[in-house]
């Protein structure tokens, strides 16, 4: 390792005061230079070229565990130790993760639904319960509201609505979009927060048309919609803390890339076995 570091800077400084530093032997860095690979060596090599391609790929989201599943998926037998050091040799880090703020304007007096989803999130088929949920993405023209339904079977984001108001129109047109692209049965379990939105008239009558069930959290109690709150963490933070937005716009088109290109098609989600929702799905209905 000493011998690698005073190859990595030996245009900064002269290998002698490098060698001197570090406490190695000139002559011991020279027959090092010319000394050929060991097969470990050469076969780290290619374990760091693989590991940074997967990491760059997955936009600088993924640590160990995801990574550990993609070589294996690609065929290559990797331990979760040789990741780890091939992660801290390359010096390569999930991005940040921050706190998560949840904002849910519930004090009002309309009319709010039982709990009925009760933190089943797990051992649901498809277009069986969804999971609905409001969060804000800042960009230089103003906020930026973003209202969308996940299916919680293979938690696949179906359906999301964005715009610069949050208002009942925003969680009726998420939801619109979800039901025209999955065409339910009736009886669909949708939960969300007890927010304004959630409990106005006008989504409350679209649920009722629709033939949905509604359930609501209790109140202040995040995690009773645990799923949706983790995938807003997991867009504001591998992809939202990560650029700025000049203009609603631009983030509209970056947000509905990151979800469809990458977060239900690509990122592997650890609920459904590390398999990318989309995949999942496509399993479960070719099984």
């Amino acid at each position: 390792m000493k011998y690698a570091w005073i190859e990595e800077h030996r245009d900064q400084y002269t290998v002698s005061q490098l060698c001197r530093v570090l406490g190695v032997s000139r002559s011991g860095y020279c027959q090092w230079r010319v000394r050929p690979l060991s097969k470990r060596a050469l076969a780290n090599q290619v374990l760091d070229a693989k590991v940074a391609a997967i990491h760059q790929s997955s936009r600088r989201s993924y640590g160990r565990p995801r990574i550990v599943h993609s070589l294996r998926q690609q065929g290559d037998s990797v331990s979760a130790e040789r990741v780890r050091k091939s992660l801290r040799r390359q010096g390569l880090r999930p991005v940040y993760r921050r706190p998560f703020v949840v904002t849910t304007d519930s004090a009002h007096r309309l009319p709010v639904a039982a709990n009925l989803l009760d933190r089943r999130f797990d051992g649901w088929q498809s277009d069986q319960a969804w999971v609905a949920d409001i969060t804000y993405v800042a960009t230089g023209e103003g906020w930026l509201y973003l209202a969308a339904v996940m299916d919680l079977a293979g938690r696949r984001i179906v359906g999301w609505s964005m715009s610069e108001t949050i208002d009942a129109t925003l969680v009726c047109t998420a939801l619109k979009s979800a039901w025209w692209q999955r065409k339910p049965p009736k009886g669909l379990l949708v939960h969300s927060d007890r927010g304004a939105q959630y409990a106005s008239g006008r989504y409350r009558a679209l649920a009722a048309d629709l033939g949905i069930t509604m359930s609501m959290s209790r109140k202040a109690n995040a995690w009773d919609n645990a799923p949706m709150e983790s995938f807003f963490k997991t867009l504001k933070v591998e992809r939202i803390y990560q650029v700025r937005y000049d203009t609603r716009a631009q983030a509209r088109l970056d947000i509905v890339d990151w979800i469809e290109g990458w977060y239900n098609r690509q990122r592997l989600y650890s609920a459904n076995g590390f398999l990318a929702p989309v995949t999942w799905e496509n399993a479960q209905l070719a099984a």
